[in-house]
């Protein structure tokens, strides 16, 4: 009898059928997850086992762990942290860890405690006790390749050198990253499927996406497997350089994690991504750089090396291993390589084809006219046919081949390089399409029309002061000069996608504008932490309306060779990519990119720069013996508030309360409302610890310089206390009496809190930022952020918000209740949809019949989250002396700026 493929859910739900795509019509109109299981004896998908791998009656709980508090090998909490500091943290030269111990020893002598010996006695002791730390360990090995054909005295030096790789036990990685319980419920053990509404599939992690399901249903044909859990190998390599300046200092890591481990873990850094080698980078003299043999053999000796490995995964391809899970129960895993995150350099490396040519599983042939064509499926097997029926010049010109290249994937099972290539949203979209294309061309385009080079200069100049000039925003990195600076990094080009598109409206023509807003929305939609059937069809109208603005360069003589472009090809792809592998910023280069930074950078700055790479090596086995002790010690509750706290309690004297801890639950209950699909919480935004003053009512009318308060107050408590009445239809002697004389205490800054999954948040997807209403920021100048206001719950986008401005938080008490306020200036919309040319919606400040902006006082409650506005600078040139600051009260019109986060581009509809 064959296998059969069921679905959890009720009944109903069970018998619909997925189409080819898995984006089936026919879903119910309700919430459900459909988790993939195959039948074999009864037991599904990702079973769980005891640790012989004998499977366990359903609902039986798994073996306790040990719960002790036990700091081994430190002797206690701060000798832990002491070592996490010294070692990991401050990056300090052995001999200043001694000199400081020393230091320590020194202070107890002085004051008579001779006998007192510092935390260790020296680096020597800390080092000693973090490699006993019985967490994470997964051992380092060397293994050598050399060229295996004819070698002489005479033969180039690339032939004559031995190289050595670095490399984990990549199985031991693992399981050392399966049975981590800092992944607890950020683990999936089996495919699934959701559909939030009818006719509507999700995708996110990348256990939801389709790879994940035919995976399980190829596996599923060996009856041995069944009960396994399928555990997807994710792999990223990439070259960094560590130091331009002192020359050859070049390294090329390779990372690993696991399919299973959600997306938001791996963009939190939170050990999820491991290093598990260091890749050889053959070198040679500049006479034979060119030479097709040498070229050849770095090709094979990459794929060998990645090869050798993954070897240790080998025999779990295809017999289940057993390993502990976060949840703590044993599973039976089948590991299968996954996704492969790489910039196109690398992609074309792993992939064997020729440069400039599409590596993705279908052919993209380049055309004479500057596009590309889809052609054949390319795998393995139809390589491997075209080898056998064309020469290799003829596979290299028509099919874009290398046929010197066998992808290291052929000699796994199920694997093919081509399906497992994922988009790169940093080289492909941010710096690639955006930053080095279409800036470069509107850059291009301005010297090509003005009148003169000067004339362009002049432009430039003002596009980089209306740059400069964006008003204060939380997070939003500044520009001072503009784009005048010579060292570009991912978040340069990430910041300046938020700024540009008002800059250069006016000075190029509106379809140009038009262009860069359909690729900024393209990205935006493709950057979300969870894609839909409505988003992934918004992503594929908006790429088809950037490849039909993007004419406009054509036209204008900036592109006449058309748009054969790969990075811009790519774009094509990343719909189908994510219905199979979730979301791509799970599985960006800019992930191992920032694992450069801790993996290598760092540990080669803490280096002596000589031999360095051992030295990088054991300083990553002990970061990750450290951060899996941390893990450990947090899983058994060992950490209570600070150190000095849980000091005073291990002694038995009393600790203040661990506030600490009582904020941390109540963001991540508010975390879990928000995330509720059932009943999702609004924003919530609540005022500093302590005020940073008191006053009376109209001390502070005079301080703001606002005569009106007191009445604004009366009209705010009706509001409060009646609801249900039209407060401008009341007669002023009428509202409610407020005290001049009463106590305010104000406020200069309040913070917000919301569910946005796709920036980089904290627990359970919660983003915080910070509104400011300070006078006098840093001393130097009045900061007055702007908010979105709800004006309507049930409104969609701006149809239920308008714009503020905050002047002052501020709360006040009337009859025993306490009321926490905002003066703002109100902003209100200029027409009923969004601007033509930027799809950004334009609002003015709202002005009473003198002329002045209108205010009011309003509840904290009705705020939602911080907004960006940004002038709109019509064709009057800045001032070379402009100030951001100024911003906000120098122009008559401004956008709402929905690409100042990707929270405020799914939130500003």
């Amino acid at each position: 009898m064959p296998d059969m493929q069921v679905f959890a859910g009720t009944p109903a739900e069970t018998a619909l059928p997925s189409d080819e795509e898995g984006f089936s019509d026919g879903v119910p109109a309700i919430f459900f997850r459909r988790v993939r299981v195959v039948l074999g004896g009864g037991i599904e998908i990702g079973h769980p086992c005891d640790s012989f791998g004998n499977f366990l009656p359903p609902d039986q709980p798994p073996a306790p762990l040990p719960d002790d508090i036990n700091w081994a090998p430190f002797p206690d909490r701060p000798s832990f942290e002491y070592a996490e500091v010294a070692f990991e943290q401050a990056h300090l030269s052995k001999g200043v860890i001694d000199q400081l111990l020393r230091i320590t020893a020194a202070k107890h002598i002085v004051d008579g405690r001779p006998e007192y010996s510092p935390i260790f006695d020296n680096h020597d002791e800390i080092e000693s006790t973090i490699d006993a730390i019985g967490y994470g360990q997964a051992s380092w090995h060397t293994f050598s390749v050399r060229y295996s054909g004819p070698v002489d005295a005479h033969s180039a030096s690339w032939k004559r050198t031995v190289y050595h790789i670095h490399a984990r036990d990549t199985l031991r990685v693992a399981e050392v990253l399966a049975a981590s319980p800092d992944f607890r419920g950020k683990f999936d053990v089996a495919p699934f499927e959701e559909y939030p509404s009818a006719n509507c599939r999700r995708i996110s992690n990348l256990m939801s996406g389709q790879w994940a399901y035919k995976m399980a249903d190829t596996i599923s044909d060996d009856p041995q497997t069944h009960g396994s859990m399928l555990t997807p190998i994710i792999l990223g390599a990439d070259k960094t350089t560590v130091s331009v300046a002192t020359g050859d200092q070049e390294y090329h890591p390779t990372y690993m994690s696991l399919g299973n481990i959600h997306n938001d873990m791996r963009r939190g850094h939170r050990e999820a991504v491991v290093p598990v080698a260091f890749l050889a980078i053959p070198k040679t003299e500049r006479e034979w750089q060119d030479d097709i043999e040498f070229r050849v053999f770095k090709k094979q000796l990459y794929h060998a090396s990645l090869a050798k490995i993954l070897e240790p995964l080998r025999p779990g391809m295809t017999e289940p291993h057993v390993m502990r899970c976060p949840d703590g129960h044993y599973r039976r895993a089948i590991f299968q390589l996954g996704p492969f995150i790489a910039d196109y350099p690398e992609q074309v490396y792993l992939s064997g084809v020729v440069y400039g040519w599409c590596p993705r599983q279908v052919i993209c042939l380049a055309l004479p006219e500057g596009g590309f064509l889809e052609d054949a499926p390319r795998f393995h097997a139809h390589t491997d046919a075209l080898q056998e029926a064309y020469s290799p010049d003829e596979i290299w010109d028509a099919f874009g081949v290398n046929p010197d290249v066998k992808p290291f994937t052929t000699q796994f099972p199920r694997a093919d390089i081509h399906e497992l290539l994922t988009p790169d949203l940093l080289h492909q979209l941010i710096k690639g399409t955006f930053k080095d294309q279409l800036v470069a061309w509107v850059i291009e385009y301005i010297h090509a029309t003005a009148e003169s080079e000067r004339e362009a200069n002049r432009v430039i100049d003002d596009i980089d002061r209306r740059i400069a000039a964006v008003p204060a925003f939380p997070g939003l990195r500044r520009f001072p000069q503009g784009r005048n600076f010579k060292q570009w990094t991912g978040d340069d080009s990430k910041a300046l996608m938020k700024v540009f598109v008002p800059a250069i409206v006016g000075y190029v023509p509106d379809r140009m504008v038009q262009c860069v807003t359909a690729l900024l929305d393209f990205c935006y939609l493709a950057r979300r932490s969870a894609h839909d059937t409505f988003s992934l069809q918004a992503m594929e109208e908006n790429l088809a309306r950037f490849q039909d603005t993007r004419e406009v360069f054509e036209a204008a003589g900036i592109r006449p060779e058309g748009f054969a472009l790969p990075r811009q090809h790519s774009l094509v792809h990343y719909v189908r990519s994510i219905k199979l592998f979730g979301s791509p910023n799970g599985l960006c280069s800019s992930i191992t990119e920032s694992r450069h930074i801790s993996a290598v950078k760092k540990p080669w700055r803490d280096s002596s720069r000589h031999n360095a790479l051992g030295q990088i090596i054991r300083k990553n086995t002990r970061i990750s013996k450290l951060a899996a002790a941390r893990v450990e010690f947090s899983r058994r509750n060992m950490f209570y508030g600070d150190i000095v706290t849980h000091a005073l309690l291990s002694v038995g004297d009393d600790a203040p309360e661990n506030t600490e801890a009582a904020q941390d639950a109540r963001f991540r209950e508010l975390a879990d409302a928000m995330a509720s699909d059932d009943a999702p919480a609004e924003a919530q935004v609540s005022l500093s610890t302590r005020p940073a003053y008191v006053s009376k009512i109209r001390d502070l009318a005079r301080a703001l310089e606002r005569p009106d308060l007191l009445q604004h107050l009366r009209r705010f408590l009706h509001r409060e206390l009646h609801p249900e009445d039209d407060v401008d239809n009341i007669d002023p002697r009428d509202l409610p009496y407020v005290w001049p004389g009463g106590r305010v205490a104000v406020y200069y800054s309040g913070t917000s809190t919301f569910y946005a999954p796709s920036e980089h948040a904290g627990p359970l997807g919660m983003h915080r930022e910070i509104i400011r209403c300070n006078p006098s920021w840093y001393g130097a100048y009045p900061r007055y952020d702007t908010v979105l206001v709800s004006t309507d719950p049930n409104g969609v986008g701006m149809d239920g918000m308008t714009v503020a401005r905050i002047i002052s938080f501020f709360t006040f008490s009337d009859d025993a209740m306490r009321y926490d306020c905002a003066l703002v200036e109100w902003f209100v919309l200029e027409d009923d949809a969004p601007d033509g040319t930027t799809g950004m919606w334009i609002v003015h400040p709202e002005l009473d019949v003198e002329g002045e902006r209108v205010t009011d006082v309003i509840s904290v409650k009705s705020i939602v989250r911080a907004c960006h506005l940004i002038g709109v600078y019509g064709t009057t040139r800045l001032p070379s002396d402009f100030g951001f600051e100024e911003s906000l009260d120098a122009f008559n019109r401004y956008y709402i700026n929905w690409y100042a986060d990707y929270h405020a581009h799914e939130t500003i509809l």
